[in-house]
């Protein structure tokens, strides 16, 4: 039996998915981003977090940039800007309360949170039993002296900026003179890692890159300083992640509830491999130029089916 006129007319009448991709601006990632999504049918939209807000005589309760009291059908957040706390408190919790009516968030205001927070990321992959660096994490300068005099006699530390990303502001503690004064640091917060780096014809990590549970790209970073970051010239290889550091990156996205997810991982002294971060809104150009994968249209896949089980569980309700 063929479908009647009406039906069909229906059918055709349904609305495209929307993902609204929460940007400062439409750069390179969010560009492919947008592009893998529509190639799939669905449409993609620009929301600037600071033009969002809350408005509880809305039906959403919300205010959504570009979507008016309307919600998306997805979100995903590829950048977030900094601000005053009172400001960054306020997008963060306008993406709890996007969560909140349902909408699918990659990644969730909990593990921005969880992963921008580096302390939180350390305490939280050490109560999962994943191998990660030591760590420690004080507001108090004496504190963190007493840290450096008493754990550098192991070996040195690395002290990094609470919130930071690209290896900025990375320093090398290997005394307790090398230890800054509070208006030295950002935020006056000292966050000092065990340096498990390794000089081997250079100094060498790899970053994978999770996608809801696996492992779809990862690429060897070489650099002759300690600090491999390609944004500080590190230089990206290709690699195919073996066993071991698949399956410690995929228990580390999920130990930070990511759904998306750049993991840093580095082989120490014994050769025990070891995620030093885990980013949860990461940079993939210098990888996509190493991996024969098309990074990004892995990703608009796996967001794909999310969207299409949602989209089932809701029409059997």
């Amino acid at each position: 039996m063929h479908p009647s006129p009406e039906r069909f007319a229906t059918e055709r009448r349904a609305p495209k998915p929307i993902v609204g991709l929460v940007v400062d601006r439409m750069d390179w990632h969010a560009r492919e981003i947008a592009g893998a999504l529509g190639a799939r049918g669905i449409d993609t939209a620009p929301i600037r977090l600071h033009l969002c807000g809350f408005n509880t005589q809305n039906a959403s309760g919300l205010y959504i940039d570009g979507f008016g009291s309307d919600l998306p059908d997805a979100v995903v957040v590829r950048t977030m800007s900094g601000g005053a706390f009172e400001a960054v408190t306020l997008r963060l919790g306008v993406l709890h309360a996007v969560r909140e009516r349902g909408v699918i968030v990659w990644n969730d205001a909990r593990a921005i949170e969880r992963c921008v927070d580096k302390s939180t990321t350390s305490f939280l992959l050490s109560r999962a039993g994943i191998a990660t660096p030591a760590a420690w994490a004080t507001q108090s300068y004496e504190q963190a002296r007493a840290i450096a005099q008493r754990e550098t006699a192991d070996g040195a530390l690395v002290l990094k900026p609470l919130f930071g990303s690209q290896g900025r502001g990375l320093r090398l503690i290997r005394n307790v003179d090398d230890l800054p004064r509070a208006d030295k640091i950002a935020g006056g917060i000292w966050y000092l890692q065990r340096f498990v780096g390794v000089e081997r014809e250079g100094f060498h990590d790899f970053r994978l890159l999770v996608v809801r549970g696996q492992v779809i790209a990862a690429m060897q970073r070489h650099s002759a300083h300690w600090i491999t970051n390609v944004k500080r010239g590190g230089r990206p290889v290709a690699a195919v992640a073996n066993d071991e550091m698949t399956a410690l990156a995929v228990r580390a996205a999920a130990a930070v509830g990511a759904d998306f997810a750049g993991v840093d991982i580095l082989y120490d002294a014994e050769q025990c491999a070891t995620v030093l971060e885990v980013n949860s809104m990461p940079a993939w150009s210098g990888l996509q130029k190493v991996t024969p994968v098309n990074i990004a249209s892995l990703f608009a896949e796996a967001l794909s089916r999310t969207l299409a089980a949602r989209a089932l569980r809701g029409a059997t309700v």
